[in-house]
C-alpha cells in the first residue's frame, strides 16, 4: 500500500517563507508523475505545481509562480513545495497527489489516484 504523508505545514507571517514536504511509503516516487494541490475554505481544490518523474519538467500555476518551488528526490522518496513571500490568499490545506498511471504530472486533480492528508498552511498579515 502507498502512503504519501505530508509535513511541514504551519501559521507564517506575509512575506515570510515556507517549505512543505511529502513522503511516499511503500513504493518509489520515481515512477510517479506528482503535484500539489490546495484547498482554502469555502473554496475548490486548485492546482498549484507539478512535477514529472525525473524532475525535468515543473508546471505551476499562476498564483504562484515565481514565489513557490517544486522539486522531488525520489532517493529520499520525497516531494517538497518551497514557498517564498508568502500572501494570506495562499492560507489553504496543501495536498500532494500522485499518479501511477504516468510519470508525467497533470493540472486535474482527476488525474491522480494517491493523495495524502494534507497539511494546513496559514499566512496572517
Amino acid at each position: 500500500q502507498v502512503l504519501l504523508v505530508e509535513s511541514g505545514g504551519g501559521v507564517v507571517v506575509a512575506g515570510d517563507s515556507l517549505k512543505i514536504s511529502c513522503r511516499v511509503s511503500g513504493h518509489s516516487p520515481g515512477a510517479y508523475g506528482m503535484a500539489w494541490f490546495r484547498q482554502a475554505s469555502g473554496k475548490e481544490r486548485e492546482f498549484v505545481a507539478g512535477i514529472n518523474w525525473s524532475g525535468s519538467n515543473t508546471d505551476y500555476s499562476d498564483s504562484v509562480k515565481g514565489r513557490f518551488t517544486i522539486s522531488r528526490d525520489n532517493a529520499e522518496h520525497s516531494l517538497f513545495l518551497q514557498m517564498n513571500s508568502l500572501k494570506p490568499e495562499d492560507t489553504a490545506v496543501y495536498s500532494c497527489a500522485a499518479r501511477s498511471s504516468s510519470l508525467d504530472y497533470s493540472r486535474s486533480a482527476s488525474a491522480y489516484n494517491l493523495w495524502g492528508q494534507g497539511t494546513q498552511v496559514t499566512v496572517s498579515s
